[in-house]
C-alpha cells in the first residue's frame, strides 16, 4: 500500500465539488440562491458558451469588502451566526460550500458593492487560488462563471448537449421564480431573453409568465393552515381534466425551498388516483410553510431531501388541503407569494378532514429511498381504500384552534344558468351556460354522481333477489370473494357459495336492480387485476358505472335536466373515477371566431 499523503487544498475542493456542483444547472440554482438570500428583488441570468459561462447579476446587498476573501474559502457562510441556527435555517444557503467548491472548477470573477461603500469590490479566482480590487460598481453582486469544469476534463465529458444541459437551467430558473415571486427573474441565453418574471409578487401572474394563461386558467386554489402545529400549505393544483405526462410539473416547496418529497409526492398521487387515468398527473405548485425544527434540510450537500419530525402528519395535512381545494372548498386568502410576510388574520384551521385518521405516532411512514416510494401505515392505507375521497365535517376541531372558519362550496356555474339545448348522438348533453357552449357525457357524468353519493352513504340500500343465475368462478376468485365477503355486503352485495367454485347473489345495491350480477362481479373482479388492496375501491367505481345511463341512449329533456342538476353537486365534477373527463365548453369567443363573427 502506498504511504499517505495530504490532499492539496484545490483537490479538496474538487472532491466536495462533486456532491454540490453536478452540471452548469447546479452553478445557477446556488449562485441565485445567494442572491435571493441577499435581498435580491431582480436576478438577470446569461448563459453561453454550451452553458459552461455563466453570468449572474442582482440588486442584493451584496458582500462587505472585509469579507469577500472569507467568503470564497470552505465552509465560510453569513447564515449561521450561532451553532444552534443549523436547527432553525430560514435561507438557502447554510453550509458554506457553493462559492469554495465553484471557483475549484471554474474561473470566477466577483463584483460586489455594499450600500454603506462608494466603491465596489471585484475578486478573481482560479484554482482556487482568491485576488481582490477594488472598480467602480452599482450595488449588488455579479458573478461570472467562466470554462465551468475546464480543469476537470472527465466531468466535462459527462456533460450532456447544449440544449440538454441548458433545460436543466431553464428548469431550475422555472422552480426558483415559482417559489418566489416577488422576485423578477430573467434568463437568456446568448443574449436572447428565455424566461421572464415582472415579480409582481403574485402567483398566478407568475404561472401564466412561466408558462401560460392556459394552465392558469386550469387550476384550483389550494390554502390551509392549522395554528396547533404552524403548519400553512398554499400554492395551486390543476384540475384532473387538465394533465400532463409526468412529473416534472410537480413544484413542491418546503419553506419556499424546492424539494423532491416522497411524502409531499405519495399525498398528491393518493388524491388524484381515482382522478385521473393511469400514467397521467396533475400540475402543481404548492409550498408548505413548516416550523424550521420539525423538518431537517441538512440531510444532503443538495438539499433537495427532507426529513419531518411527524411525516405522518405532513402527509395528512397536504392530502386534506389538496382535496379541499379540489372540492371547491377554500378559505378566504390571497396567495401573492410563498416567501412574503404573512399579512393573512391570525392563521384559521380548516373546518372539514377526509375520513381517513391521521396515523398513530408509533406507526411511522417507512420512505424506501432508492426507489423513493412511500409505505404508509396499514391503517391509514385500509381507510384511504374503503374511502378513497370521502370527506365528512370535523365536530371537535375547536379544541385544535381557537378560530375556525365553515367552507363557502363554490359551485362551478349556477344551477340557474344551464339552459338544456338537447342530446347529441344519444350520448352527450349539450348545454348553453354563461361561458359558451358545454358538452357533457351523460354517462360519466352521472357516474361520478353514483361513486360519490355511495361513498357517503352509510347504509347502501340492497334488492333482494329471488331468482338469481349461478355464477362459476375460479379458485382464485373464489378465494378472493371468501376473504373479502365483509366488503362486498359493505356495498350492498349478499354473496352465497352453492359450492366451491359457483356462488349465487342472494342481494344487490338497489340501484343496479336492472343489472345482471354475472355482469357486475365480472367487471369487479377483471378491474382487480392482482391488486386485491383495492377490492372495495373496484367494488365502488363498477357499482357507480354499472346504475349510470350508458351511452346511446335517448333521454327527456327532464332526464337530462336531473343528470346534470345531480353532477353539479359533486364535489370532483372534472372526471369519471377511471379518469376521463366529463365536460368541455367551447367558449363564445371560440364559436364566434370560427363564423368570423367579430362583433
Amino acid at each position: 500500500m502506498a504511504r499517505i499523503k495530504q490532499l492539496s487544498k484545490n483537490l479538496i475542493n474538487q472532491i466536495a465539488a462533486g456532491e454540490v456542483i453536478e452540471r452548469p444547472a447546479s452553478v445557477v440554482k446556488e449562485l441565485v440562491e445567494n442572491s435571493i438570500d441577499a435581498g435580491a428583488t431582480k436576478v438577470s441570468i446569461d448563459i453561453t458558451n454550451d452553458c459552461r459561462d455563466i453570468r449572474i447579476a442582482d440588486n442584493g446587498s451584496g458582500i462587505h469588502p472585509d469579507d469577500i476573501m472569507l467568503a470564497f474559502s470552505k465552509h465560510a457562510t453569513s447564515k449561521l451566526p450561532e451553532n444552534e441556527d443549523l436547527y432553525d435555517i430560514h435561507t438557502f444557503g447554510f453550509r458554506g460550500e457553493a462559492l469554495a467548491s465553484i471557483i475549484s472548477i471554474a474561473k470566477v470573477t466577483c463584483t460586489t458593492r455594499t450600500k454603506d461603500f462608494e466603491n465596489g469590490t471585484k475578486v478573481k479566482c482560479q484554482d482556487s487560488e482568491v485576488t481582490q480590487t477594488q472598480t467602480g460598481c452599482a450595488i449588488g453582486t455579479i458573478m461570472e462563471v467562466k470554462d465551468l469544469f475546464y480543469d476537470l476534463p472527465v466531468r466535462l465529458k459527462f456533460l450532456k448537449s447544449s440544449n440538454t444541459e441548458f433545460s436543466y437551467i431553464q428548469e431550475v430558473t422555472q422552480s426558483i421564480a415559482l417559489s418566489h415571486p416577488e422576485v423578477s427573474v430573467e434568463l437568456k441565453k446568448y443574449g436572447k431573453t428565455i424566461l421572464k418574471t415582472t415579480g409582481q409578487n403574485n402567483l398566478t401572474q407568475t404561472i401564466k409568465e412561466v408558462y401560460s394563461s392556459d394552465v392558469t386558467n386550469n387550476l384550483k386554489e389550494v390554502y390551509k393552515t392549522d395554528e396547533l402545529s404552524g403548519l400553512k400549505i398554499s400554492g395551486f393544483v390543476s384540475t384532473p381534466d387538465y394533465t400532463r405526462s409526468s412529473k416534472k410539473s410537480y413544484h413542491t416547496y418546503i419553506n419556499s425551498r424546492s424539494v423532491k418529497c416522497p411524502v409531499f409526492q405519495k399525498a398528491i398521487d393518493t388524491v388524484y388516483r381515482t382522478l385521473m387515468a393511469s400514467n397521467k398527473y396533475p400540475f402543481v405548485v404548492l409550498n408548505l410553510e413548516i416550523p424550521t425544527h420539525d423538518v431537517d434540510v441538512n440531510v444532503h450537500p443538495t438539499k433537495k431531501e427532507v426529513r419531518y419530525k411527524n411525516p405522518n402528519q405532513i402527509f395528512n395535512f397536504i392530502y386534506t388541503a389538496i382535496q379541499g381545494g379540489l372540492a371547491n372548498y377554500k378559505e378566504n386568502s390571497n396567495i401573492k407569494s410563498f416567501s412574503a410576510p404573512n399579512n393573512n388574520p391570525e392563521p384559521i384551521s380548516q373546518s372539514f378532514s377526509p375520513i381517513v385518521q391521521m396515523p398513530r405516532p408509533q406507526e411511522e411512514i417507512f420512505i424506501d429511498k432508492e426507489s423513493d416510494t412511500v409505505y404508509l401505515p396499514q391503517n391509514i392505507m385500509d381507510e384511504m381504500e374503503n374511502n378513497p375521497l370521502k370527506t365528512k365535517p370535523t365536530t371537535d376541531f375547536s379544541k385544535q384552534s381557537s378560530q375556525q372558519q365553515m367552507f363557502e362550496v363554490e359551485s362551478p356555474i349556477e344551477e340557474d344558468a344551464d339552459k338544456i339545448i338537447g342530446q347529441y348522438h344519444n350520448t352527450y348533453i349539450l348545454i348553453e351556460t354563461e361561458n359558451g357552449l358545454e358538452i357533457v357525457d351523460q354517462h360519466i357524468a352521472e357516474e361520478r354522481y353514483n361513486y360519490e353519493k355511495l361513498q357517503n352513504d352509510t347504509n347502501i340500500v340492497s334488492q333482494i333477489l329471488f331468482v338469481s343465475d349461478v355464477i362459476e368462478i375460479s379458485a382464485s376468485e373464489a378465494e378472493i370473494i371468501k376473504e373479502n365477503q365483509e366488503k362486498f355486503e359493505h356495498f350492498g352485495y349478499g354473496i352465497e357459495f352453492l359450492s366451491e367454485k359457483e356462488i349465487i347473489f342472494r342481494k344487490i345495491p338497489q340501484i343496479l336492480a336492472k343489472v345482471s350480477p354475472k355482469e357486475i362481479l365480472a367487471d369487479i373482479l377483471q378491474n382487480i387485476e392482482g391488486d386485491i388492496d383495492n377490492l372495495e375501491e373496484q367494488i365502488l367505481k363498477t357499482t357507480a358505472c354499472k346504475a349510470s345511463v350508458k351511452a346511446n341512449t335517448p333521454l327527456s329533456i327532464w332526464q337530462m335536466q336531473e343528470i346534470i342538476k345531480k353532477w353539479r353537486t359533486t364535489k370532483m365534477p372534472y372526471t369519471c373515477p377511471h379518469g376521463r373527463p366529463i365536460s368541455h365548453t367551447i367558449n363564445h369567443k371560440e364559436l364566434a371566431a370560427f363564423f368570423q363573427r367579430t362583433k
